[in-house]
């Protein structure tokens, strides 16, 4: 299957350390070698760069692992294809706009009979996944229960966990979805997650030999959740989110659990 990292903080901060250990899952120390990509919010915009190479060693990974951009939320992914051949328009995430907002979706799992998700609505997959019908299924859905955007958040996320428990049916779906505000996690099977806060320590990398010091690359007031299939560094505690169960972080800070 694939791997999956997510990021929410209160203040800009660059995943280039989180994405230097994905990396090199992606082909190198993992058989994620189909593909990879990376959504960066800034404010209402948002940048995705895809590559249906390996991300181990993709002149453009290494460009992103390089190039530190500020961001409040973060989606990635690395791609073992088994649902459509490897190509760009198969690479996640997939972006698509709701309620005025860009919505970002990536899925780790594999679905069967996900044709019977392809129902008539304004959200068609450009691909051949069953990752990007899922999710237009999801947004199609989000369309008929509340054709206007719900004043209150929760509503949106606990009908979101709704449906991810209808898609379970189907196959694994481990999901993070995000409009730059809000990152939605969904666990089906495999999901980890570790907040960061004051007092920032040193952290290492399971997958290259690289450390980093928190606490001199941050504030006191700075808080960071990373969200990833399987713990990125081997010094930290991270935790396992149960399956059939949904997180929604906001600003790097838990705010939900059902």
């Amino acid at each position: 299957m694939c791997e999956l990292l997510g990021m929410s903080a209160n203040v800009p901060t660059d995943i280039c350390f989180s994405f230097t250990g994905l990396m090199q899952r992606g082909g190198r120390t993992g058989p994620h070698r189909d593909g990879w990509g990376i959504t960066f919010y800034e404010d209402q915009g948002c940048r995705t760069i895809k590559d249906p190479a390996p991300c181990c060693d993709s002149p453009i990974a290494k460009l992103v692992q390089a190039c530190p951009i500020k961001s409040r939320a973060v989606i990635g992914h690395i791609r073992q294809a088994n649902r459509g051949p490897v190509a760009l328009k198969n690479t996640h995430p997939f972006t698509r706009e709701q309620w005025g907002s860009f919505w970002t979706f990536a899925h780790n799992g594999q679905l069967s009979d996900y044709q019977a998700l392809q129902q008539p609505g304004k959200h068609l997959p450009v691909g051949d996944t069953d990752s990007e019908t899922a999710f237009c299924w999801l947004l199609n859905e989000l369309d008929r229960k509340y054709p206007d955007k719900p004043a209150d958040m929760q509503t949106i996320f606990s009908y979101l966990g709704e449906l991810c428990l209808q898609l379970q049916h189907f196959g694994i779906v481990n999901i993070l979805l995000s409009d730059g505000n809000y990152l939605f996690c969904f666990c089906s099977s495999t999901l980890h997650w570790i907040t960061r806060r004051a007092p920032f320590g040193q952290a290492r990398l399971l997958d290259e030999d690289v450390t980093i010091d928190f606490h001199q690359e941050t504030t006191p007031n700075d808080v960071v959740t990373v969200i990833a299939t399987l713990p990125l560094t081997g010094n930290e505690q991270w935790h396992k989110m149960e399956p059939g169960c949904y997180r929604v972080f906001h600003n790097g800070e838990y705010i939900t659990y059902a």
